[in-house]
């Protein structure tokens, strides 16, 4: 086990060696859903611009609660009105109208007593500035509004066109080759006998990638033979990342480690203490941050979650790049295997974690994936998670924070 790295050494080394993008692009605003800044966004436009009315109503000087008040004006949103209140007089006022100087509460329609001929009855008791959004509440001109590495959400897209910023800078979008390995591979479009399998790996990669808004594209399958490999990796020099799947055990048609040594790849490991997945390398060759991961569908995926996602999120710039760790109660008893990190398949919800099919599967097993939504990772020295104890659990569909947290303290 000595020659096999320790799985928070990996994570550690993983990270240290992958360097963000430096290379930006200016995007519109309709177009950057999910991209990463490039840059500090700070407000050009007090948020809001003006005080304005939150409700339908009338807007009165507070000293006049309590009074029948004629109604002078309404003022619908669009409209500017000079100040003209006298004693006793008050504006009828529509929501997000700007509200005069002069005027500093805005009653809801519904809370005034009477409302007749252009006379309104105020109740007595009035707080003032009620119901009125004052001028830069929310953000005042100059206030920092995202932070470079921050990744664009519609909430944010909002913001920014509430300052008319249509065009922002954003890191350029990776681009990442998927490449399959093994002769016994067929495309799902091929008829494949029994003695050969449907590539599964490269559609189920690009998918997980999809849903994590990374963009990738699909090579092909390396063939089974060193000089074919080393060709075939060549030709990927042009990508900022390179996540293969197979090749890189101990098999005599394992080539993929050779053909990377060969095109100069530095390795930063191969091989780490975990199961499963234990044959994953990682690695620089030039410019390109190079992933091989272990040929079964399951493993592939769960090495995907546990480094090659939070890898890709340093590299394309982002600013959070760990898991977003939940905690849960496990509601049964189950093994795992001392020695190496285990990492099990389970289901978590409200605040429940269930482990499936009593953590007893193989890793070439496919439906398992379908059948989870998060995975429990152990220390090396467990044998056993027992029955209501409390455990940590990393979910496909998990944020990412800028907060380091450890799996197992």
């Amino acid at each position: 086990m000595d020659k096999y790295l320790d799985f928070k050494e990996a994570v550690s080394i993983s990270l240290e060696i992958a360097q963000p993008t430096k290379l930006q692009e200016i995007c519109n605003l309709e177009g950057s859903l999910g991209a990463v800044l490039a840059q500090d966004i700070f407000c050009v436009k007090n948020l809001p611009s003006f005080n304005n009315s939150a409700m339908d109503g009338f807007a009165i000087r507070a000293i006049d609660a309590g009074e029948k008040l004629k109604v002078i004006k309404t003022i619908l949103a669009g409209q500017t009105s000079e100040s003209c209140l006298k004693d006793n007089e008050c504006y009828k006022i529509m929501t997000g109208a700007k509200v005069p100087d002069d005027a500093d509460t805005i009653i809801p329609i519904e809370n005034v007593l009477n409302y007749k001929n252009d006379e309104v009855t105020i109740k007595q008791n009035v707080i003032k500035n009620s119901s009125l959004r004052f001028k830069g509440e929310e953000k005042v001109q100059g206030d920092k509004l995202f932070n470079k590495g921050n990744v664009v959400t519609s909430g944010m897209i909002a913001i920014l066109a509430s300052q008319g910023i249509t065009m922002i800078s954003v890191f350029k979008k990776l681009q990442i080759a998927v490449v399959s390995t093994g002769n016994e591979l067929k495309e799902p479009w091929e008829v494949a006998n029994e003695d050969e399998i449907y590539n599964c790996n490269s559609y189920a990669i690009i998918s997980l990638l999809n849903e994590k808004r990374y963009e990738a594209t699909y090579i092909g399958v390396v063939p089974d033979s060193l000089d074919a490999s080393m060709s075939f990796v060549n030709g990927l020099k042009n990508y900022d990342v390179i996540i293969t799947t197979g090749g890189i055990s101990m098999g005599d048609a394992d080539f993929m480690a050779e053909a990377f040594e060969a095109n100069g790849l530095d390795i930063a490991f191969h091989g780490v203490n975990i199961k499963p997945g234990r044959p994953i390398m990682m690695g620089k060759m030039d410019n390109t941050f190079v992933m091989c991961l272990p040929g079964n569908p399951l493993t592939a995926i769960v090495n995907m979650h546990l480094f090659v996602l939070p890898v890709l999120q340093k590299l394309q710039g982002n600013n959070a790049i760990y898991h977003d760790i939940d905690i849960a109660t496990n509601i049964q008893n189950f093994k795992t295997k001392s020695g190496r990190v285990n990492v099990v398949l389970g289901n978590y919800k409200k605040g429940e974690y269930t482990v499936i099919r009593d953590n007893r599967y193989g890793s070439g097993m496919i439906s398992m994936l379908n059948e989870s939504n998060c995975i429990l990772v152990t220390a090396d020295d467990c044998s056993q998670i027992q029955e209501h104890s409390s455990v940590k659990i990393v979910k496909f569909n998990c944020l990412y924070t800028n907060n380091k947290i450890d799996l197992f303290n």
